[in-house]
């Protein structure tokens, strides 16, 4: 993987041939990705969302999210932009570019290029093929990106340039949705719109409980479910349900349940 970093946006050349590419991301900035090659799946929340080769995706930031890119038949290709809020504050203040209403699905929008888009991801892939990119041209890239976007599909304006925080939303459906997710208390108190004091305070008037013995207790149960029910193997789901690493998956589930977790599988 050939990867940019620069102090504000981020373009990035993604290219794996070998095995399929999985993992867990608390995105933070919106990313705006282009598939060359290959398949992707992303998990928000309990959604799935398939994508193929030629998709034009744009995700919203602060969110929660699983994916796969699929290397079969060939492997996985994409370019992405990661835009950052000092370049949209700026762009805001250079071209009094405001958000007028407020968008609130957190769905990815799969975009409908048109033709100034599609060259634009073309030149991006020749750009990211060099050795070496100006940070500059990269900011420049990322300024030109948004303009199209906003052009493109109007409602990604209302997106782009809200630069609220995420408001108070309903803590119990969105726990009931994301426990897999292995992020900090702290991380979720932010998502659900709460100061970790209050995340805490409102959780235990939901679910009685602390937030981390709850999602201990609510990860095991569904492990419980899948290893007897499924007859899943812990070693494929324990990264799946949050969980670090095997060992401490199975210590936990033996403190739980009082057998270790591939015991009754084997009966």
């Amino acid at each position: 993987m050939n990867k940019l970093s620069v102090s504000h946006p981020k373009l990035i050349l993604n290219s794996y041939s070998d095995k399929s590419i999985e993992g867990e991301t608390l995105v933070t900035d919106h990313i705006f990705s282009y598939i060359i090659k290959g398949k992707h799946d992303v998990w928000i929340g309990d959604k799935k969302f398939s994508f193929e080769e030629g998709d034009f995706r744009f995700f919203k930031r602060n969110q929660l999210t699983k994916s796969v890119k699929s290397t079969n038949n060939g492997g996985f290709r994409s370019v992405a932009v990661h835009i950052d809020q000092a370049t949209l504050r700026e762009m805001s203040s250079q071209y009094k570019i405001v958000a007028d209403e407020f968008y609130d699905s957190r769905d990815p929008i799969l975009i409908k290029p048109d033709e100034n888009l599609k060259s634009f991801a073309e030149l991006l892939l020749a750009y990211l093929q060099k050795p070496y990119l100006d940070e500059r041209i990269a900011l420049l890239k990322a300024q030109e990106l948004i303009l199209l976007l906003i052009q493109n599909e109007s409602k990604i304006k209302n997106i782009l340039f809200d630069f609220s925080d995420p408001g108070k939303i309903d803590l119990e459906g969105f726990m009931n949705s994301h426990y897999r997710y292995n992020i900090s208390v702290g991380r979720f108190a932010f998502l659900t719109g709460r100061s970790l004091s209050a995340f805490k305070r409102d959780f235990k008037k939901v679910f009685d409980m602390s937030p981390g013995k709850w999602l201990v207790q609510k990860r095991l149960a569904e492990a419980k479910f899948r290893i007897e029910e499924k007859l899943e193997k812990p070693s494929e789901i324990y990264l799946d349900l949050g969980f670090e690493d095997l060992s401490h998956f199975s210590f936990a589930y033996k403190k739980i349940f009082g057998y270790a977790p591939r015991k009754k599988l084997n009966q």
